[in-house]
């Protein structure tokens, strides 16, 4: 199923039989991924009135709440509103889903005990207006990211300095491998997230941030068309199903 897309006066071929998904599955089990000291996520039948919502115990459907949080149980895109007063929501800020996208591999830099991306890195990774949204594989990868316990791990996260760079550069949608861009605690000042959105100065409405992708080894850093696939929540974040698809031209 291949197609061409013209944007921004480029013209690209894809093969949209053949997506690259690079989310993390949403599971009620104890293996799903969490962060920030979160449950794992529940999928409980509904049992009310004489209902049966599962049908393995005799009811007619499978009828399920499923409770979760969307920033602490798995990949998900947010907007200004995970830090700003006033409620924006992604549903509201999103309204662009296909992007021109840069695929990079970093391996961070311990920095007194922290795992950090610097500046110098970005640098060389990054040339200004080269795409609209930049995707970061950190280094080690492996599979075990799609179930770790990040809560007290003191995850990867971006040094502020190389944020603004990125910023300064054209970065209008950012994608990584970790639970936070900022560092697990840093007395909530997420440096970071309001270098990204220029927040509270002039707020950035239509920039995301999406974290806890995986990114496979399998898939080589590159340009990609990326597209997004949220769910419509009237919420400062949603879970979501970042795909890449390989340009063929």
């Amino acid at each position: 199923m291949k197609t061409t897309i013209e944007y921004r006066n480029t013209t690209f071929n894809i093969d949209l039989s053949k997506p690259l998904d690079i989310s993390i599955p949403l599971r009620g089990t104890k293996e799903n991924v969490t962060a920030w000291y979160v449950n794992p996520p529940e999928f409980t039948p509904v049992m009310e009135n004489g209902f049966i919502g599962d049908v393995n115990l005799g009811g007619a459907v499978n009828f399920r709440n499923i409770f979760f949080n969307p920033h602490g149980h798995g990949t998900h895109t947010e907007c200004v509103g995970h830090i700003s007063k006033k409620p924006y929501t992604i549903n509201q800020c999103l309204k662009q889903f296909t992007f021109h996208a840069k695929l990079v591999t970093i391996t961070p830099y311990n920095v007194d005990g922290d795992s950090v991306i610097m500046l110098e890195q970005v640098e060389k990774i990054w040339q200004k207006n080269e795409a609209d949204a930049l995707v970061i594989r950190t280094m080690p990868n492996s599979d075990s990211k799609l179930h770790k316990q990040y809560s007290s791990t003191n995850p990867t996260y971006i040094h502020h300095k190389a944020m603004q760079f990125l910023v300064d550069n054209g970065v209008q949608h950012l994608l990584i491998d970790t639970p936070s861009v900022d560092r697990e605690e840093d007395e909530g000042k997420l440096l970071a997230h309001h270098i990204f959105w220029d927040y509270p100065k002039n707020p950035q409405l239509s920039k995301t941030i999406t974290e806890l992708i995986f990114v496979p080894n399998t898939i080589i850093d590159d340009f990609y068309i990326l597209q997004f696939q949220i769910a419509s929540f009237e919420n400062d974040a949603s879970p979501s199903k970042p795909t890449l698809y390989e340009i063929l031209n």
